[in-house]
């Protein structure tokens, strides 16, 4: 079962602020700022990465993942997640055109790397906390 987000943090998720975001990296955490959609549908945060990057090598490695969105008005609030993620690939590129549109106002992603694939990695949150 999917932990839910209640209703007086909603506005978060769908505000242009990053999700940190920590993996695990040779049995170290790893943290790292990263823009993200929300799936209110399914309660999911969605992270577009490249199967080049490190980040994506970590979670492969290790599933097991931490977020938080921090509210960029009132540093004390925000939503931790605590989950795992799911892979499925992003090759028509719908999710990082998508966050193109949330945090630059263009219609497609214009810095993609030559090489490599676009990954969608869907956190599924076991826990949800919010504070503030």
């Amino acid at each position: 079962m999917t932990a839910r987000v209640p209703d007086s943090h909603a506005d978060l998720l769908q505000a242009k602020g990053l999700a940190f975001l920590a993996t695990v990296r040779d049995r170290q955490p790893n943290v790292s700022p990263t823009w993200y959609l929300w799936d209110e549908e399914r309660g999911h945060l969605l992270i577009s990465l490249t199967d080049q990057r490190q980040k994506y090598r970590n979670l492969v490695r290790e599933p097991r993942v931490a977020a938080c969105v921090l509210d960029g008005e009132n540093p004390y609030r925000y939503i931790e997640f605590r989950g795992h993620v799911e892979f499925s690939p992003d090759t028509g590129h719908e999710l990082v055109d998508a966050l193109a549109r949330k945090y630059l106002d263009e219609d497609t992603y214009p810095h993609d790397p030559a090489e490599g694939s676009r990954v969608v990695a869907r956190l599924v949150p076991d826990y949800v906390r919010c504070t503030g």
